[in-house]
């Protein structure tokens, strides 16, 4: 304990550590660490000014890749090869077919078997407008909202997906949209599996009562939203073992497992903070990743008891995007799961009116993936930039905020395997004896015009019954440039140290309490 006095200890969350992840990186305490600018002293601190000078806005909230990471070039090739070409512009420009344009349903099959290991076949991947797009979409097709008993999320959860669950009729003040806890392998299976038990419990209906869905489609008794590998915001990966498990559990209670598969080629093995490579070396996947998919997984088990007659809709489906490969503007995706799960989705009435979702986009980034230019981009680009943020960012945590007691959650133990780590985000714990992160990221938005995700945002909608997140904040290093990310740590340890000095808060000039941030 130092010396100094907590004057904020009237804002120390309730919030149980034993709800939160315990495989944490454990930096030295406060009384530990010297600096410079925050040395021991029994004097009261001098107050600053009560009003300081606008400072350029840092946005650690914004999960969008960096401006430089965008590959204009190869889209540019691409979009002229592909317009130049009557046989690829006639087609990318018309309505396209139900599930998707097909030279980048056969151009995915074929990029994605190797990687993973499973045999190419278009015909079960069907293009989507990108993941949240798709997501909505299996809402409307493969979900009845008096039928299916509700929708679990991991918690901490995608902070906006919960929206998408809500508009595809699942709220009812925490019964219809239900959080389960994690752990360093990832959502907690048999947790959730005694909650289900309890839904369960309930009386329903034994078929749809709002959709006519058959025969190419089905409406599931539940719905398991997961992100398995590099989890956002907590960048924790699924083990195999729990993997299996989810599956098992998913097949026995007719429950649908949407896997949001973004981030598995953004994974890279944890180096130095003190020495981060180059961000231009090519970066190849580490070995052992990805980890198996969960939809693979199901695939290999066959139909299920809950299959119609004749069809296999499946468990499990994977839901890919280009936005982190390539960029979000490109708004193209797929869906990947059994044929007739790919069939029954692109028979979703909005795309069997507009036609595949994302035809154009879909013609240009077929063309990049044929040219080998979205490997070349990942392996060449962006996995080497965010190995290198992220290194980045730890160190700076480690020396800026780790004299506070703040903790990164779950570091390095990704892939089954120590030392690989993956995504856009690090996931901070702040300790118990001081302020929480909503008042944190709300005197840092005002003080020092720094915006970071609070981590009660990540906390799944309407349930007041599954975890809390209170002392976490999410930090995302992929959208602001390296040396903002670093100062963007700077500011926020000097909000934290002042808060805990007891500090009066300063108001910067021009500051609108207004504006939202995304």
């Amino acid at each position: 304990m130092t010396s100094r006095k907590l004057l904020f200890l009237s804002t120390i969350s309730k919030t149980s550590r034993s709800q939160i992840p315990s495989h944490t990186i454990s930096f030295p305490p406060h009384h530990m660490v010297l600096t410079h600018t925050h040395t021991m002293s029994t004097t009261s601190p001098t107050p600053p000014p009560t009003h300081t000078q606008k400072k350029k806005q840092i946005n650690l909230l914004r999960g969008w890749p960096s401006p430089s990471l965008l590959p204009a070039p190869s889209l540019l090739s691409a979009s002229h090869t592909s317009l130049t070409n009557p046989s690829l512009y006639v087609p990318g420009l018309q309505y396209g077919p139900d599930p998707g344009y097909q030279p980048l349903r056969d151009e995915i099959s074929r990029w994605l078997a190797p990687i993973y290991g499973v045999e190419a076949d278009a015909e079960r991947i069907c293009v989507s407008g990108g993941a949240s797009q798709a997501v909505a979409t299996v809402l409307a097709s493969f979900t009845d909202p008096g039928f299916t008993r509700g929708v679990w999320m991991v918690a901490p959860c995608y902070f906006l997906a919960g929206g998408i669950f809500e508009d595809g009729g699942f709220y009812g003040r925490g019964e219809r949209l239900r959080g389960f806890g994690e752990d360093g392998e990832g959502g907690d299976v048999e947790e959730l599996e005694r909650e289900i038990l309890k839904v369960e419990e309930t009386e329903w209906p034994d078929k749809p009562v709002y959709k006519h869905l058959s025969p190419q489609r089905k409406a599931y008794k539940h719905i398991i939203y997961v992100v398995p590998t590099c989890a956002n915001p907590s960048g924790t990966t699924m083990s195999l073992r729990r993997r299996h498990d989810l599956v098992n559990l998913a097949r026995k209670y007719d429950a649908l497992v949407i896997c949001d598969d973004v981030y598995d080629f953004l994974q890279w093995p944890v180096v130095s903070s003190l020495s981060p490579p180059s961000p231009s070396s090519p970066l190849p996947l580490p070995t052992g990743t990805p980890l198996p998919r969960l939809v693979d997984i199901d695939l290999a088990l066959g139909r299920s008891e809950h299959d119609p007659e004749g069809k296999w809709f499946g468990h499990a489906i994977s839901n890919g995007t280009f936005s982190k490969l390539i960029g979000p503007g490109v708004r193209t995706g797929w869906v990947e799961g059994t044929r007739d799960f790919a069939y029954g989705l692109s028979q979703t009435g909005s795309t069997r009116s507009g036609g595949a979702p994302s035809q154009f986009s879909a013609m240009v980034v077929a063309e990049m993936l044929r040219a080998g230019e979205v490997d070349r981009h990942v392996a060449g680009k962006v996995r080497p930039a965010l190995q290198r943020r992220h290194g980045m960012v730890l160190e700076a945590v480690r020396r800026e905020l780790g004299r506070y007691g703040v903790e990164v959650v779950g570091e390095g133990e990704e892939g089954d395997g120590d030392g690989v780590y993956g995504g856009y985000f690090v996931w901070l714990r702040l300790p118990a004896d001081g302020p929480g992160a909503r008042e944190v990221a709300g005197r840092a938005k005002r003080e020092e015009n720094l915006i970071v995700a609070e981590g009660e945002m990540f906390e799944v909608p309407g349930d007041e019954r599954s975890p809390r997140f209170g002392r976490n904040v999410r930090l995302c290093f992929s959208w602001e440039e390296e040396g903002d990310v670093v100062e963007g740590v700077r500011r926020l340890g000097g909000v934290i140290g002042r808060m805990r000095d007891g500090v009066e808060e300063r108001v910067m000039d021009g500051f609108d309490a207004s504006r939202v941030y995304k």
